[in-house]
């Protein structure tokens, strides 16, 4: 995997600007956070955002795969001052479950989630080496 950033641009926080790889592509789809038996165990932020990462995680395992290979993510929050409150707590998160691994990553701000008690939704693309 390799990390793109193009020469004298500032550095991102927390993200890459772009990644190249080569290998098994795996497509994990938006995971909310509710538990394995579709329960969800808080309406904390954070605490779906804890829940949604696992669940991408519990899924990349099935293909071999592991929070080094994720390639991209895509967060949908339906609120996005909610987001940027909770960044401390969710910087924890992601450190304690993804580590130093920073993919190509977008936010998106929507108007609702199909699950009314979702506050956020995470999806990935991710390259196992074959």
């Amino acid at each position: 995997m390799q990390v793109l950033q193009p020469p004298g641009w500032a550095r991102p926080r927390g993200y890459s600007n772009g990644i190249a790889a080569s290998g098994r592509m795996v497509f994990v789809s938006g995971m909310i956070g509710w538990d394995a038996d579709c329960q969800f165990q808080t309406d904390d932020f954070a605490g779906q955002v804890k829940q949604a990462l696992e669940n991408v995680l519990a899924v990349l395992k099935e293909a071999g795969g592991g929070p080094e290979h994720i390639c991209r993510m895509t967060w949908y929050v339906v609120d996005k001052h909610e987001y940027m409150g909770a960044y401390p707590q969710i910087g924890a998160i992601y450190r304690e479950l993804i580590g130093k691994h920073y993919p190509a990553m977008t936010a998106v701000e929507v108007a609702g989630l199909l699950e009314p008690r979702a506050r956020v939704e995470i999806e990935v693309t991710a390259v196992v080496p074959a």
